[in-house]
């Protein structure tokens, strides 16, 4: 796997959600769990690339910033664990549309410079990204569940210089009205069992 270089845009997962991710990951990929907490990639993994690392701190904040203040608290469901094509790689995948796509779209188009991204913009929160897992590891994690909603209430932007520990940076909470599908409390936002 290649070194991750860049800064990332993302949103740690608090409460329950971010409890039973931290508790899967240490369980099926220590490594994971050590370098960074539960969360949400909104840039740098799908839909646009990392920033590059000489960006300046005070141009992404001054970006974000108004993003953070038009854009409410989110309540999400979690979907089933999938595998990422080809790979190990096994995520909990989110609604690529809605209020998520509607803040990732925002970021992108804030004149940020960003890298190139490899796929389209597909929301989720990873349980393992290091380990190879055999057969039965791999049945054994995709029939894990997170019932509990994500929480997205900040966006934390993130120094990553692989193999290294990434650095926060400065986070920004988002606080714009609650309104619409997918704002915290929202019903369509609430729904949390899982088959």
């Amino acid at each position: 796997m290649a070194a991750t270089f860049g800064i990332f845009v993302l949103a740690e997962l608090p409460g329950e959600a971010g409890a039973m991710v931290r508790e899967i990951q240490q369980r099926f990929d220590p490594k994971l769990a050590r370098l960074t907490p539960p969360h949400v990639t909104l840039v740098g993994s799908s839909g646009v690339g990392a920033m590059p690392t000489d960006t300046p701190v005070a141009r992404i904040r001054e970006a974000l910033e108004p993003i953070a203040a038009s854009t409410a608290p989110m309540e999400l469901a979690l979907g089933l664990p999938h595998r990422f094509m080809q790979t190990d790689i096994v995520s909990l995948p989110l609604d690529h549309n809605g209020p998520l796509r509607a803040l990732h779209e925002r970021i992108a188009r804030s004149g940020l410079p960003f890298k190139q991204a490899r796929f389209r913009f597909t929301p989720h929160c990873t349980l393992s990204f290091y380990p190879m897992l055999t057969p039965a590891r791999e049945r054994e994690l995709l029939a894990m569940r997170v019932n509990a909603p994500a929480i997205i209430e900040r966006l934390q932007v993130y120094l990553t210089r692989d193999p290294q520990p990434s650095k926060l940076l400065f986070e920004v909470a988002l606080t714009g009205e609650l309104t619409g599908s997918g704002s915290l409390g929202a019903a369509s936002g609430r729904s949390t069992s899982r088959a």
